[in-house]
């Protein structure tokens, strides 16, 4: 009997190829969707660390008042580990950068400073050599490494006699002792291709009041989060009263880990998948509405059937085989488009946003994405028995043999499910209205997000980072004359006007701050906490920034000068209201005479941080006065910026073939390739996607519904026409039909958009969730498009030849 059914469902399906390309198309379009969504929510938010035990890991920083998950400094990290009970181990992480020399090439690659208990915190073993030993973090110790397996593999060619070999990071010697798993991960740190003993030989971490490490801890058995969390706050406070200069307001943070490393993109891939289940549920209401249509349509074979003693449990049978057949063509689809927007999607993921989200590596279509597949899968099926089900069942199998055996029979139960398609019709349209509303408030805060006012002029920048050798480049002396000669090397290139470099590029994040204290204002203790920047003389001319007061830094000012300071207008705002900075001396929380700098110049609010971040306080130091090993050069260009790049990376390697440069890129790109950036752009488009094709999806089911309906009353309008209504009328009568399906769909959707916006504010910026334009001018979109959607089939109408219609009946 499963055989029969299956044969008459293939040939019901050959009978009307067009109903099943149809419904199969429709059906696969959002099983894709979902399908390979849900693949990105289960890699980063499904998928369990790889680490043992990982719902016991947590990670712990500081908090302070403008960074509620700070870094913590080395001393506090010492303390916290040797004071607190409720941790198993507690180890701290730092990311960097080294020079990596090979076979006489200098190479910068994205390294981690882990103390030495890191892997076994996480519980990674190495699958080659050995983990660091209990000590070797000390200052004292040998400098050792761990590989990544990936540059085992690429930069070793996977030799197993590489433990025990010496590299040179930055220039100083370091032992290989170990390769880490393949598939170990670390996102909080990238991707990193060496792993490196944190020994506390930089300057900052000397100092209490340094903070650029980060905690990872393993709470002990029966310790909650909360309890860690009361404990470490409870041991700050301790620190803060031993120490309280540099601890002032330093508070902490313990959270999972695994919160730690998807919190950012958590509410977008939610929203995203949101968006991909309503794309679905609009393609499951439309084809329940084609089967609904279908039905009417066998309503003769289903009552011929019964006359010949088939019962309502033998039909259902049918019906449901036939929905299986149909789903399981669609799924086949379904599968393969979700396999192809999958891959599709990971093409479109930067190399540098995939460092910074190596989880998403993991994105395919594993065992727990085949069980939502399959699960979404049987509940379209059921979905679809039911419909002709219910639809025989509502009837009355008794009352639908006399029905649809008769020939006039057809009209009232017709005009019921027409009613009920029509239903249907103001569901996927409000379903429609809410993803068009989405898309248009994501797109706008996105076009807002690259408008924001970064007070510089971005295009014609080409910008490349540096980094000097530790080793040869230690002190401050030679940091700055090789500094010098490089930009004057990069100026003098063909087509390049100008050129600065800093510490950290623009629109990157605030971050990099420093504590400081006014002569001569009251000072209660706090820590005013500013964006900190080493800059070079001709860095504001090259942004073309504005100067609002005094002037800028000259390469001559460096350490047998006076300490200058230039600050933004925000920190002159703040702590000098009223007043004028120029020639005001700032300091750090002592006022130590080494620290003392006297204000020369106010620039404009140059965009430090984030897109979608305010503007901080920021002071900027002349870099010959404060030099460090690494820098960005920006270089304004006469011609496209992209250019020049290849000729700035030539002439810094050529000042020392030990410098290593990386990040060569436009300012242009730096800005849209920020994570901010990314992100919103990311889900503008996949919502906007989503949305275009639930409009189309939307304005179709509309169409069928209307010209469902036509058919249904071809007598009906014979009749009207042959007693002399015209043209015009029947226009009037199909529209005004689809004029109300589609306004209660538009305003249930309008009242379902604003809902939805309010839970996805937090993607909003420089938008509201009730942004009265964008509503209004997606309503208008979804409402022209329905009626222009409902003008074909009331055209028909318009054309029916009484004659005709009526000879038909």
């Amino acid at each position: 009997m499963l055989l029969q059914d299956l044969r008459f469902a293939f040939r019901q399906l050959k009978k009307n190829p067009g109903f099943g390309l149809t419904a199969v198309l429709m059906l696969a379009l959002g099983l894709g969707a979902s399908v390979a969504i849900f693949a990105f929510v289960d890699a980063a938010l499904i998928e369990p660390l790889p680490y043992a035990d990982p719902n016991r890991l947590v990670e712990v920083a500081e908090s302070a008042t403008l960074f509620p998950r700070s870094n913590i400094s080395y001393p506090d990290y010492l303390d916290w580990k040797r004071m607190n009970t409720v941790f198993s181990s507690l180890d701290a992480y730092h990311q960097t950068h080294y020079l990596l020399r090979m076979a006489g090439q200098t190479e910068s690659v994205p390294a981690g400073r882990v103390s030495d208990g890191f892997f076994r915190t996480l519980g990674i073993v190495p699958i080659l050599g050995r983990d660091f030993f209990a000590g070797e973090d000390r200052p004292t110790a040998a400098e050792a490494v761990l590989l990544s397996y990936w540059t085992w593999q690429r930069r070793f060619k996977g030799r197993r006699d590489v433990i025990g070999e010496t590299v040179s990071l930055s220039g100083m010697p370091a032992t290989i002792i170990g390769v880490l798993p393949e598939n170990f991960q670390f996102a909080p740190l990238g991707s990193p291709e060496v792993w490196a003993s944190l020994q506390p030989t930089a300057e900052c971490e000397k100092k209490r009041s340094c903070h650029d490490l980060y905690g990872v801890a393993r709470l002990k058995d029966g310790v909650a989060i909360t309890s860690a969390l009361a404990e470490m706050k409870s041991i700050a406070s301790q620190l803060e009263r031993q120490y309280p200069d540099s601890n002032r307001g330093q508070g902490a943070s313990v959270v999972p880990l695994y919160e730690a490393i998807v919190g950012d993109i958590r509410p977008i891939l939610l929203a995203l998948l949101g968006g991909a289940g309503l794309l679905l549920l609009i393609a499951c209401v439309n084809v329940s509405s084609l089967l609904l249509a279908r039905s009417e349509s066998r309503r003769r074979e289903i009552a011929v059937r019964g006359a010949l003693g088939a019962s309502a449990s033998r039909l259902a049978r049918q019906f449901v085989t036939e929905g299986l057949v149909l789903v399981g063509f669609a799924s086949l689809l379904g599968i393969a488009a979700a396999q192809g927007a999958i891959a599709t999607l990971l093409r479109l993921v930067s190399k540098d946003m995939m460092n910074e989200m190596p989880y998403l590596a993991g994105v395919a279509l594993n065992g727990r994405v085949a069980v939502f597949t399959v699960g979404v899968s049987l509940l379209a099926a059921v979905l679809f028995s039911l419909t002709p089900i219910l639809r025989v069942s509502a009837t009355g199998m008794g009352a639908e043999m006399r029905s649809g055996l008769a020939e006039g029979g057809r009209g009232s139960s017709g005009a019921v499910w027409r009613r009920f398609g029509a239903n249907l019709v103001v569901l996927e349209l409000a379903i429609a209205m809410v993803l068009l509303a989405g898309a248009g408030l994501l797109g706008k805060s996105f076009y807002r997000l690259l408008h924001v006012d970064v007070n510089f002029q971005p295009d014609h920048l080409a910008v490349v980072e540096v980094q000097l050798p530790q080793a040869d480049y230690a002190k401050d002396e030679a940091r700055i004359r090789v500094h010098r000669e490089i930009l004057r090397q990069i100026a003098r290139l063909p087509g390049v006007k100008s050129a600065g470099t800093t510490t950290v590029l623009p629109v990157s994040f605030n971050g990099n701050t420093d504590w400081i204290r006014f002569e001569g204002k009251p000072y209660n203790g706090i820590h005013n906490e500013v964006n900190e920047r080493d800059v070079s003389a001709y860095y504001f001319s090259t942004l073309q920034a504005k100067l609002l007061r005094g002037r800028y830094f000259t390469d001559g000012e460096d350490a047998s000068k006076p300490p200058v300071v230039i600050i933004n207008r925000a920190l002159a705002e703040r702590y000098f209201p009223g007043e004028d900075p120029i020639g005001k001396r700032i300091g750090d929380i002592r006022l130590s005479p080494a620290s003392m700098k006297t204000v020369i110049g106010i620039v404009d609010n140059i965009k430090e941080g984030a897109l979608d971040e305010t503007i901080w306080p920021a002071e900027y130091h002349p870099f010959n006065q404060d030099s460090a090993p690494y820098f960005d050069v920006v270089a304004r260009t006469s011609q496209d910026a992209a250019s020049v790049l290849p000729e700035m990376d030539a002439v810094t390697r050529k000042v020392d073939p030990a410098i290593g440069t990386i990040d060569e890129a436009t300012m242009i790109e730096h800005i849209n390739q920020s994570q901010t950036a990314y992100l919103h752009r990311s889900s503008a488009w996949l919502v906007g996607g989503f949305a275009i094709l639930a409009l189309l999806l939307g304005v179709v089911g509309l169409y069928g519904v209307i010209a469902y309906s036509v058919s249904q009353r071809t007598r009906e309008i014979g009749v009207r026409m042959a007693l002399g209504a015209q043209r015009a009328s029947v226009y009037r009568m199909i529209l005004t039909e689809a004029f109300h399906v589609t306004f209660f769909g538009i305003v249930a959707g309008l009242i379902c958009s604003m809902g939805a916006a309010t839970l996805m504010r937090s993607l909003l910026f420089g938008v509201r969730a009730w942004d009265i334009s964008t509503l209004a001018v997606v309503a208008g979109v979804l409402g022209v498009s329905a009626m222009l959607a409902s003008y074909l089939p009331a055209r028909r109408a318009a054309s029916v030849n009484p004659v005709e219609a009526l000879r038909a009946e």
